[in-house]
């Protein structure tokens, strides 16, 4: 998703400007350089949520200015995904934007506020042409491996060269003195800082903790919108299951792998038991994909908590379509297509003496 190809130049009734094209970026970008004015971006494909919200404010309160993308990159999704479906809300995206600026202002604590939107078109972001989604795709890419290859870049073998590719973009587009990520998608977060360690390039990566559900705890995400009601009381159970497992290290008795993940494992396949035991009409069936217990640099499975690091507890689940569908049933944008669910727990380091 891009802005209208007849926007305005700002949003309405608001001062953040658009701009759809990297030269007109470049334009705005280039006294702020020379006035030294710090910029914090925030990389969104939009269908803004209230975890979008908390990293612009995250942004706000350490910049003179932030700035949205909003650019569904289909580099990242394959051939398979659910880029032709991806939520497109620019309106919407637009008056979320609009409405925390004016809280931004009359907020004192903040340095900065929303200055502009970069919403490009792919003819833009890809101007040799974009190379494809296939895994042997020819075409410049940024590929960061292996953090990239494991988990969700096992099962997802073109996800992270994507990102990365456009993420590189758009660090090289908006020049920003820091970037903003949520915590919610973990391997991502680190694949970004490996990218922007090892290729030394001159900005902050700022990770801001998960955004949830107040009533039950389900991780904020744009894809959300595909589950429906009946699928939606199910998906917390990723949470559920991280949560018993975060509770097996917090209790102090162990820091192997098989004693932290059993109870994540077993309330898995216990909701998913009870569910394959009702009808077609009433059940919600998932897919594990991993439950992965790694080292936080690296995002490689460790046999046990290294407890002066601390590990990155992990997850992924597939939200199966429904099978039979009540009259008139919620299911979902898109008619409730199969959805991926991520979630995480960081597990802290413990005690020297424990």
């Amino acid at each position: 998703m891009s802005a209208p190809k007849n926007n305005n130049n700002t949003i309405p009734n608001s001062p953040i400007l658009i701009h759809p094209s990297i030269a007109s970026l470049h334009a705005w970008r280039r006294p702020l350089v020379e006035a030294h004015r710090t910029i914090g971006l925030v990389p969104t494909m939009g269908a803004l949520h209230a975890g979008h919200i908390a990293l612009i404010r995250a942004a706000a309160r350490e910049n003179h200015h932030v700035v949205v993308s909003i650019y569904v990159n289909p580099a990242q999704f394959a051939q398979t995904e659910d880029l032709d479906t991806y939520p497109s809300t620019w309106d919407a995206d637009c008056e979320a934007l609009r409405r925390v600026d004016r809280e931004l202002a009359g907020d004192g604590g903040n340095l900065g506020r929303v200055s502009a939107v970069f919403a490009p078109r792919t003819a833009e972001m890809y101007p040799s042409g974009f190379p494809g989604q296939e895994v042997h795709s020819k075409g410049s890419f940024v590929t960061i491996t292996p953090v990239g290859e494991v988990l969700e870049g096992a099962s997802r073998p073109t996800f992270f060269r994507g990102v990365a590719t456009v993420c590189m973009k758009l660090f090289n587009i908006v020049q920003p003195t820091r970037v903003y990520l949520g915590q919610k998608d973990v391997q991502q977060t680190v694949v970004l800082r490996r990218m922007v360690q090892d290729f030394m390039m001159p900005l902050e990566t700022v990770v801001v903790p998960t955004e949830r559900d107040a009533k039950d705890g389900l991780a904020l995400s744009s894809r959300n919108v595909y589950l429906g009601v009946r699928r939606r009381k199910v998906a917390v159970v990723l949470w559920n299951a991280l949560c018993a497992a975060e509770s097996a290290y917090n209790g102090g008795k162990t820091l192997s792998r098989e004693e932290i993940l059993r109870p994540a494992n077993q309330l898995l396949q216990q909701v998913l038991s009870e569910q394959k035991a009702l009808g077609p009409e009433e059940r919600t069936l998932f897919e594990v994909d991993y439950v992965s217990l790694a080292d936080p640099d690296t995002m490689q499975e460790v046999d046990a908590v290294d407890p002066a690091k601390g590990a990155v507890l992990s997850g992924a689940i597939k939200m199966l379509p429904v099978e039979k569908a009540a009259p008139g049933e919620d299911l979902g944008h898109g008619d409730g297509p199969a959805v991926r669910l991520l979630d995480n727990i960081i597990l802290r380091p413990v005690e020297k003496d424990m």
